[in-house]
């Protein structure tokens, strides 16, 4: 028995609705919702119209079930608390508008279960494609998204092969750049500020400092690495601490955090316990957030092209959706230092 809806209660308008309304068939105005190349420009604005005054919004639900997928993508982001992360989605964001799709965001705050719940609950949602920065990049899981027919495109991270389409930075260089730019200035006792070593990252960038003091001819000892339990600016303050602790004929005059949220901590508490930037210690940080541009003393950075690593992974994806000859691209951009008020001094 069909069920009416109560006298005054609200109802959605339907295709019927606007088909009769504009006085075409049902076929008419499903080619101007899903063809209209197919609809003479007369009648698509008079099914438009119709469409505006009943207040006509698409069902995407019911065309999902139809296609199988929704008409969006989905970026699983490491942390939302780091600005990084939300500057590469905002470039993600702008290919997807670009493309006429709409895009989830999901934060696994760098837990791999809540990062196999949102990609469980995306396949749920049959989402056009997904984009990740994983928290392992070798992660079965992520295999068997494209085994499923779902694209995946994994963001800041790289992995061996070519069975996926990556975007990430040269995070060697980087590391490279920021600890040749302190040999420069001719510092030389220099420490490592990196996150976990789980972080391919934090090695990569750990990794190209040392080269660089090697290259330097300087002593392996006077280059120190301290590890946090996090990239975050408490764990920055807290190496702070753990410097000032050091013996003062082992105390570095400069550091180079492996990212921008350390070394902002490490700069709050360098300056808290009565010393200068970059007098006492000069800092690097890496991302080149905006925040580093504005902190007390300016940081210098390694910049990361942010909403261009989001924009390109984007176009990828959309470029694996849409042609069934794809091929799997590595894109690696190139950083850059961007020297500030935080290193410019004599140490």
């Amino acid at each position: 028995m069909a069920i009416t809806p109560a006298a005054g209660s609200p109802r959605s308008a339907s295709v019927k609705d606007v088909a009769a309304t504009a006085g075409v068939s049902l076929g008419t105005v499903s080619n101007v919702l899903n063809r209209p190349e197919r609809v003479s420009r007369t009648t698509r604005e008079r099914v438009e119209r119709a469409m505006a005054d009943l207040g006509f919004v698409r069902n995407e639900s019911a065309r999902s079930l139809r296609t199988g997928s929704t008409q969006s993508l989905a970026y699983v982001m490491l942390d939302a608390g780091n600005p990084f992360f939300t500057d590469v989605a905002r470039g993600i964001e702008l290919a997807a508008e670009a493309a006429g799709l709409s895009l989830f965001l999901c934060n696994s705050d760098g837990r791999s279960a809540r990062e196999g719940a949102h990609l469980a609950h995306l396949q749920q949602q049959r989402v056009q494609g997904i984009l990740i920065t994983p928290v392992d990049p070798d992660d079965p899981q992520i295999d068997q998204l494209s085994e499923r027919g779902t694209p995946v495109v994994i963001v800041d991270r790289t992995r061996a092969g070519s069975s996926f389409c990556s975007v990430a930075v040269d995070d060697v260089l980087g590391g490279r750049l920021a600890v040749e730019h302190l040999i420069d200035a001719g510092h030389k006792r220099v420490a490592y500020v990196g996150g976990p070593e789980s972080i391919g990252q934090v090695r990569d960038r750990g990794e190209g400092a040392r080269q660089a003091w090697t290259e330097a001819g300087l002593p392996p000892e006077d280059l120190i690495t301290l590890s946090c339990e996090a990239p975050t600016v408490a764990a920055g303050r807290a190496a702070g601490e753990r410097l000032v602790g050091l013996p003062a004929r082992r105390r570095p005059t400069a550091a180079f955090c492996a990212n921008d949220l350390i070394a902002l901590g490490l700069l709050q508490q360098t300056i808290s316990s009565g010393r200068t930037v970059p007098g006492d210690l000069a800092i690097v940080g890496y991302d080149d957030i905006e925040f580093a541009a504005a902190a007390a003393v300016p940081l210098t950075s390694v910049r990361q092209p942010r909403q261009d690593l989001g924009r390109r992974a984007a176009e990828l994806l959309l470029d694996e959706v849409g042609d069934p000859a794809h091929q799997h691209e590595q894109v690696v951009f190139t950083p850059e230092l961007v020297a500030r008020a935080s290193t410019l001094g004599r140490p």
